[in-house]
């Protein structure tokens, strides 16, 4: 850390044509608590005005915000933009920024106490607020806690077990994320391998491999807003009939990756073929699965007529 209470926070910003939300996120940053942060803008290719706003910013903060883009001005995707910023950042904290959600201003100064309080931790994560009302006031915004008990620490490998897509239980959003640079170097980077129709997964391919590695820490805090909109890359996904495909990708990746680290944790294993049942075993699948959860629902639907009438 450069200081022992003030450690730097570079904020990864990756963007492809955000010109309508890349202003707000920025200004988010800039607004925070905490000062000693820096932003790294990363331009995935923009063919709008939302490199100009980048720009803009660059110019008018140059000790502040730095605005870089793959060569050739080409779009390469999510997880490539976010590794290509880590290797500009100068930071021993690093917390990444979708461009189109905004932070709370008490965010970095509340993760940042993390870090100083909890030294093992490489990664630290909290809630996020679904905010669906920044278009529309009179829509309920929801408050998602990750899915285990907060505000405590889990060992490496824990959180694989625990959390989506292994399990039911909601993930982090990235722009929930903090973490030390060290950890970012042990987990490998981004899979940039997740692009078009697999990105959807990218941040799920990122932190299974950190789980596995890291101490986590899991806040009950919520200060980032993440925007439920027309249009997003899991929106799209859904819309489009692609989120098996992508879900299907990841599986196979992730299965790939732990022969390839040798990681034979019998339940994480377990839990893996799990999830592979629908896509390998899908007969199996729809009779032990899909069929009995149809049936309890016209049971409960029958059961409703009998005691309406």
């Amino acid at each position: 850390m450069s200081t022992l209470n003030q450690p730097l926070v570079s904020v990864i910003i990756p963007f492809y044509n955000e010109k309508d939300f890349l202003s707000e996120a920025i200004d988010s940053v800039r607004q925070q608590t905490y000062p000693d942060w820096e932003i790294i803008l990363v331009d995935d290719g923009s063919t709008n005005h939302s490199h100009e706003i980048a720009q803009g910013y660059a110019a008018a903060y140059p000790q502040k915000i730095k605005y870089v883009e793959h060569g050739g001005h080409v779009n390469k995707g999510a997880a490539a933009s976010r590794n290509l910023g880590i290797r500009h950042a100068k930071g021993e904290l690093l917390a990444f920024l979708d461009s189109d959600d905004v932070w709370l201003p008490f965010k970095l100064q509340t993760q940042v106490d993390i870090f100083l309080q909890n030294p093992v931790v490489g990664l630290a994560a909290e809630a996020s607020e679904y905010w669906f009302s920044w278009d529309n006031p009179t829509k309920k915004d929801v408050e998602v806690q990750v899915g285990v008990l907060p505000d405590k620490v889990y060992a490496p490998g824990a959180l694989t077990k625990a959390l989506y897509p292994l399990q039911p239980n909601s993930c982090p959003c990235p722009s929930a994320l903090i973490m030390t640079r060290e950890a970012f170097e042990r987990s490998g980077g981004f899979e940039e391998s997740f692009i078009k129709e697999y990105q959807m997964y990218e941040d799920q391919a990122f932190l299974s491999k950190v789980y596995l590695k890291e101490h986590v820490y899991i806040s009950s805090e919520c200060n980032n807003r993440y925007r439920q909109r027309i249009g997003s890359v899991e929106q799209s996904a859904k819309a489009n009939g692609l989120y098996h495909v992508a879900r299907q990708y990841f599986l196979e990746w992730f299965e790939k990756y732990l022969d390839q680290n040798k990681v034979n944790d019998p339940e994480i294993r377990a839990l893996l073929e799990k999830a592979f049942l629908p896509y390998r075993h899908p007969q199996a699948y729809y009779f032990k699965h899909t069929l009995p959860t149809r049936l309890k629902r016209l049971f409960k639907k029958g059961m409703h007529k009998l005691t309406a009438s």
